[in-house]
């Protein structure tokens, strides 16, 4: 049993200020933060920061922000990389992002955007342009428009049944391939030429590996899709 029966003191600690605190923003004797002091200090800080960088008025005054930011004397100035080899730096763009006050890093940024956004949107565009002359061309050759929808159904029935799913589709890909493949369809109709395998060694399995070359249906080099043309004519006759 204890022999005390008065409620002892309660003991109080201060809260202690913060290390980083200054001490204009600490009251010792409460213990607290003074928010009104800070939230002043602030506001007076706030708007020292709004007047320290005003717009320039004056071309001096523009030059001499722009060498703030690191921006060169001249357009010439620019070191643009274009590694990737789908264009080169033009001065007349360099020109007038120079006006217009951008930085170096600023400049590469536009030139890789151009790369990795606008180039691939050009080149698809251009790819559905010439696919689209392309079937002008089938369309003409084959006596129009009706006549080329029927071939073609023809075409591809024939090449599913008969051909590799990505040789058909390189073939597709183009004017020449199809009228290769035309002609081996024709060939399979009226029984294959003689000529097969004994006109310089390029049997129809040599060019069917040809079309497969990345030359072939990637870079569509003209002499390889040449040779591979010629060899089907061998083959097949006009």
């Amino acid at each position: 049993m204890t022999d005390n029966l008065l409620t002892p003191e309660i003991e109080t600690t201060a809260t202690p200020k913060p290390e980083t605190l200054p001490e204009k923003f600490w009251d010792p004797e409460t213990g607290e933060i003074r928010l009104d002091a800070l939230i002043q200090s602030y506001i007076a800080l706030e708007k020292k920061l709004s007047t320290m960088v005003t717009k320039p008025e004056s071309p001096e005054d523009k030059a001499k922000l722009h060498r703030m930011l690191g921006v060169p004397d001249s357009a010439d100035e620019y070191c643009v990389k274009c590694d990737h080899g789908l264009f080169t730096p033009d001065a007349e763009i360099n020109t007038r992002l120079h006006e217009r006050g951008f930085t170096p890093d600023q400049v590469q940024t536009v030139y890789d955007l151009a790369a990795e956004k606008l180039v691939p949107m050009i080149l698809e565009l251009s790819e559905e342009f010439k696919a689209d002359r392309e079937v002008e061309r089938l369309s003409a050759a084959f006596g129009g428009p009706e006549r080329w929808q029927e071939v073609s159904r023809q075409l591809l029935a024939y090449g599913r049944k008969n051909l590799p799913a990505d040789v058909l589709r390189n073939l597709s890909s183009s004017f020449e391939g199809v009228m290769a493949l035309h002609r081996m369809m024709k060939g399979d109709d009226v029984a294959l030429s003689p000529r097969i395998e004994t006109h310089t060694g390029d049997s129809e399995t040599d060019l069917r590996s040809m079309m497969r070359d990345p030359k072939y249906w990637r870079q569509k080099d003209p002499a390889f899709i040449g040779k591979v043309t010629e060899g089907f004519k061998r083959i097949y006759g006009e």
